[in-house]
This record gives C-alpha cells, structure tokens and sequence, in this order.
C-alpha cells in the first residue's frame, strides 16, 4: 500500500482500539468527552509505532497497543492545552474543544483519564515481556513528562510573559520537549518491541519531529483555518517567538526541507523497508493540517 493507505487504514485500527477499551466504561460525561477527545486527528504517532514495528517483521496487531497508548496520550495533551489557563482555545480537529463542549472540570478530568489510559494500554501481554513493556512504558513516561512534553509546555507558556523573546536555541529546545519528544519514542517503540536497536529510528525522528514543528510555525501563518481545524495566528498574536519569527517564511521552510532530508539519510541502514518512512517525513513538510 501507499503511505497515504497505510496511514489512513492505521488511523482506523488505532481508533478502533481506543473505542473497543472504553466499550464498556461507565456511561458518565468523562467517558464520553474521553471518547470524543480520541476521534479524529492524523494518527502520525501511532502509524510511527506501528511502521517501525512491520519494519522489524513484527505483525500490526502486536503494535497496536503501544499505537493506542501514545495517542490517548497525545489527545490528553491536547485537551490540557486547549484550556483556558493554557491555549485557551475554542476550536480542535474542525470541533469545539472540550471545556467547551462539556466544562473545565470535565476536561481536566478527561485528559487525565487519557493520560492513564496510555499506561493501562501499554500494559497489554500482547506487547511481548515484561521488561519490552516495562521499557515503554519508562520511555513514555519520561517523553511525556518533566523531562519531555511537560517540560517543553511549561517553557511555551513561561515564554508568554519573558522580559525577551525566546532565542532559536531556546525555540528549539523547547520543542524538542513539547513536540519532538512523543514522536521520537513513537518512532522507537517498534524497534523496542522486536528487541532492536532503536537509534537510527530516534535519530530519524528527532529530526522529524523538529521539520513538524517548523512546518507548524508555517501553517500558523499562511494555513487555512477550515483545513487546519483550528485558530491560527495565535503565536503572533501574544507576541511570541518562532521558527517562522526568527528565521523568515522562505528559511523556515528551507529549514524543514533540510531536517527531512537528514531524517531520510538515517533511515539507511533499513533500505527498502523503510519508505513508508521516508513518504511520512515528506508528508510532514507538505501537509496542510
């Protein structure tokens, strides 16, 4: 199959089995704002874990777990930051966001259920032992906490209210926490699961997860609202620094053009196996979502 196959037949099975685990769940708002919070998105983390894992010969199905569980976590990322004492945003994915569908308790709730739910996932016995599960779920932890995404939002609001605007240096650090970081272990999980060397992949994807976010700073200025699903020009508007900023529209694309570049190169010691790979990285600098 195509990349563009591929990823949109994953996007379904990762959803398929984030609604099969809360089938069953108590009918209560939290569930169903967790439910509506998991629909939709591009599912580019999950298809990560899971083209690494068939590039490692590994069936879909052992995978998908660890697909499921990183993008629950990465949707309770979403519904945080889209709350008013962060983002304060009103619109996700084409939808009203969901403090402001149900309420902020809800969403606060709702999120950390999300953020749980991606270590109950990660614990399945498909996944292999327990010292493959044990080291997914040490990596996530620390993707995604103080060490990684936490650390990296933290910076992001800090920057709000600097006496100065953030430097590349610092732009670059901080996203390589908030962003960066979730699609790194993502893009190592499959080779943690056939008990490989993960390095090339976290090579590969820390320079992808850099392009995306560059590639992010772009749609923030020239994307188109209805396509992107959410409030653009948002970065601008509080004043704060970004790839675009710093760098001008043309560098900053030129930038993005040349991380994927060198997240291609890493992915030669897998040949042909990896080009659904090397399809995503150019996926993630032509994209309009």
């Amino acid at each position: 199959m195509t990349f563009p196959e591929t990823l949109t037949q994953d996007a379904a099975r990762i959803e398929a089995h984030l609604m099969a685990t809360l089938a069953h769940r108590a009918d209560q708002p939290v569930i169903h704002a967790m439910r509506y919070a998991l629909r939709g998105g591009k599912r580019l983390r999950g298809f990560l874990v899971l083209e690494g894992a068939r590039m490692h010969g590994l069936a879909t199905t052992q995978a998908l777990p660890a697909a499921a569980a990183v993008e629950s976590l990465h949707a309770y990322s979403l519904v945080h930051d889209d709350m008013p004492c962060m983002d304060d945003d009103d619109l996700r994915r084409g939808q009203p966001t969901i403090h402001v569908t149900w309420d902020e308790a809800t969403a606060v709730l709702a999120g950390d259920a999300l953020q749980t739910l991606a270590f109950e996932l990660l614990a399945d016995p498909a996944l292999g032992s327990g010292d493959t599960r044990i080291a997914l779920v040490a990596g996530l932890a620390k993707a995604s906490g103080a060490e990684g995404m936490v650390l990296g939002q933290a910076l992001d609001i800090a920057a709000e209210t600097a006496t100065a605007p953030l430097t590349l240096q610092q732009i670059t650090e901080l996203q390589a926490g908030k962003t960066g970081a979730l699609i790194r272990w993502s893009a190592e999980a499959g080779a943690i699961l056939a008990g490989a060397d993960p390095q090339p992949l976290a090579r590969y994807a820390t320079a992808l997860g850099l392009a995306f976010q560059i590639w992010d700073d772009v749609l923030d200025v020239e994307g188109d609202p209805e396509k992107t699903g959410k409030r653009l020009h948002k970065d601008a508007d509080a004043g704060k620094a970004t790839f675009v900023s710093l760098l001008g529209l043309d560098a900053a694309k030129t930038r993005a053009r040349s991380l994927i570049s060198e997240a291609e190169s890493h992915l030669s010691p897998y040949g042909d196996r990896a080009a659904n790979l090397i399809a995503c990285a150019r996926f993630v600098i032509s994209r309009d979502t």
